[in-house]
């Protein structure tokens, strides 16, 4: 590839997926009555409740378990989790914030060019597939950092990893294959 044709590429994150511990039980109908912005789910087990800054929503467990999502960046997923925590904490609860992890990132990104998705798919093919009757974009898998790229034939890319850096790994890697494949402009 050309060192004169690199263009930047924007990778937007859209959503942070994570995961902590409270250490202790929760009563979750305690939760529901007296929180606030909560949504009470007792056929699933679970209560979720959304917070405006970070704008995030958990799925609160009895066990304690609290999953998160909505974030657009892993800071921004942990401080979400702190104020959950700390929410939970003025309701009586003995909450000690543990095990914090960020599960899953999803990203997108636009190439500057189309991209024929048939060719992609048979210069590629043990990690790439491509089933227009099923799904418009071909997957490319990347096991090595757990990635998936979704390549769509406009040049749009929707990327899910285990973090940021995971993604943006998968986003290099992924450019010069993409480039090979890339549709001629029309004129």
């Amino acid at each position: 590839m050309d060192s004169s044709n690199d263009e930047a590429v924007d990778i937007i994150i859209t959503n942070v997926v994570a995961t902590f511990r409270t250490r202790c039980h929760l009563n979750l109908r305690t939760i529901a009555l007296e929180g606030i912005n909560v949504i009470y789910k007792p056929e699933v087990g679970k209560v979720l409740m959304k917070l405006r800054k970070p704008r995030i929503t958990a799925s609160i467990w009895s066990s304690g378990k609290i999953i998160c999502t909505g974030a657009t960046s892993e800071d921004e997923a942990k401080l979400g989790a702190r104020r959950l925590a700390r929410c939970l904490q003025k309701l009586g609860f003995k909450v000690r914030f543990s095990a914090f992890k960020v599960v899953n990132v999803l990203a997108v990104c636009s190439m500057p060019f189309s991209i024929h998705l048939v060719d992609f798919t048979k210069k590629n093919r043990p990690i790439a597939s491509y089933e227009p009757e099923l799904h418009p974009a071909a997957t490319y898998r990347i096991k090595n950092i757990k990635a998936t790229v979704q390549v769509f034939s406009t040049g749009s890319l929707t990327i899910t990893g285990p973090n940021v850096q995971n993604v943006a790994t998968a986003v290099e890697q992924v450019y010069p294959l993409l480039f090979e494949c890339r549709k001629p402009l029309c004129k």
